[in-house]
């Protein structure tokens, strides 16, 4: 550095932790060096959301969150998007890119969380990381549903009045706490300037926080790794982990690798099937909303379908509540239950290299269960799949539920002392 930048760095210094910041989050975190390609998912995760952000700041430029019909007699919120899709110069491109960006974010944070459960993640010392990790994903479902409001097409609206309804289940707060979700008696004007503020302000700062109290909370206890070994257990004398590099730059050129082999195939889909076939944006969604004309069919996006199959598949009624109050209950437990992971799991080893096949055969069933749910919750219930659903359902639960007692019988190989690496 030459005299006049090291001065300006040295005054910076002085008034800001910007050297200390980086040696202790890039090239002096001392990451496992045994990282794979499941290590990618965080980056990537976190790559997104910048994506989303930067194109939702665009995408609020030209949007307009009113429900009134303007003089074509077609929605003003909807005829904003019309606008953006076909005169806004590259508003097509940022639209696509935020709507591909939602699926791709949950694409990532699932494969994020499986690796989490593949190498144990969320065991002690991380425990706290994992229930900020659990609240991400909780509001990411809420910035998801209340951003997919915001087209006012046939199926957003119709959507959100379903899924609003459901709060009405829940005794005696549930019809005011419905009324105050919507703002109205039904999915109006209002309810789309309330999901509006949500989605573009509240949500978004919320999100911001609990990632970055996730990055600092794993940075203070360290990685995990495909072994379970803590590299902070045997250190050199200076003190760095013998099994540790730095993170930047070995692992920072590796993430732009991963980062550049995810773009190839986000922008592949972006500019040649946006639409997913349907999935990422659902046909319905390009018709205006219409309160008088219910579809024949009303399904949330993808990334939902899991719970929504969980939540369907309850249909008796128990304690003299309805199957609609358990249905919301089941719904809510199976995202809730996935904090509980830390203390649920009593293996003695953490990575599923060295567990025992019960717990590899209930990870293989778990995730199978997880698909079944995902794929029935976009079709139209009928008593067969609503039967399917109802055993994938149990599967679902019994995974965490009976955790505590399979991870203590498994037969567990011994982890190593030190990180394998090849």
């Amino acid at each position: 550095m030459t005299t006049k930048s090291q001065a300006l760095l040295n005054w910076v210094d002085e008034r800001f932790p910007l050297t200390s910041s980086i040696k202790g989050h890039l090239t002096e975190y001392y990451a496992p060096k045994n990282f794979n390609f499941w290590y990618f998912f965080g980056s990537l995760a976190l790559l997104v959301l910048v994506i989303q952000i930067v194109t939702g700041i665009f995408l609020v430029m030209h949007y307009k969150p009113d429900a009134s019909l303007n003089a074509a007699g077609v929605p003003v919120a909807f005829a904003s998007v019309e606008y953006i899709m076909r005169d806004v110069p590259g508003g097509w491109l940022i639209r696509y890119l935020h709507s591909t960006g939602a699926s791709a974010f949950f694409i990532v944070v699932y494969l994020h969380m499986f690796r989490g459960l593949l190498y144990g993640s969320y065991r002690k010392p991380r425990e706290l990381i994992w229930i900020f990790g659990t609240l991400i994903f909780l509001a990411l479902m809420a910035e998801a549903f209340m951003g997919y409001l915001l087209p006012w097409g046939q199926m957003s609206f119709w959507g959100a009045q379903v899924i609003v309804n459901l709060f009405s289940a829940i005794p005696l707060i549930g019809p005011d706490l419905s009324l105050v979700i919507r703002g109205d008696f039904v999915v109006s004007d209002a309810t789309l300037n309330r999901f509006f503020s949500f989605h573009v302000i509240a949500v978004p700062l919320v999100l911001i926080g609990l990632v970055a109290a996730h990055i600092v909370a794993l940075h203070e206890v360290g990685s995990n790794n495909p072994d379970g070994v803590e590299i902070k257990k045997k250190k050199d004398a200076n003190g760095i982990p013998l099994d540790g590099i730095p993170f930047h730059p070995y692992y920072t050129v590796k993430d732009i690798v991963g980062v550049v082999a995810f773009l190839f195939f986000f922008s592949a889909v972006v500019f040649f099937a946006p639409e997913g076939g349907g999935y990422f944006l659902e046909f319905n969604n390009f018709i205006p909303a219409d309160p008088l004309k219910t579809p024949p069919h009303i399904a949330p996006v993808w990334y939902f379908t899991p719970f929504y199959s969980i939540l369907r598949a309850v249909t008796y009624p128990l304690f003299g509540l309805d199957a609609k109050f358990w249905g919301v209950v089941a719904m809510g437990a199976s995202v809730v239950i996935i904090a509980f992971l830390p203390w649920l799991d009593r293996s003695p080893v953490k990575s599923v290299r060295y567990k025992g096949p019960i717990f590899k055969a209930a990870l293989v069933v778990f995730v199978i269960c997880f698909f079944i749910l995902g794929y029935l919750g976009v079709l139209p219930p009928t008593p067969g799949r609503t039967l399917v659903s109802q055993i994938c359902s149990v599967l679902y639960f019994a995974f965490f539920l009976a955790m505590p007692w399979y991870s203590k019988l498994d037969k567990c190989k011994s982890e190593p002392e030190r990180v394998t690496f090849k």
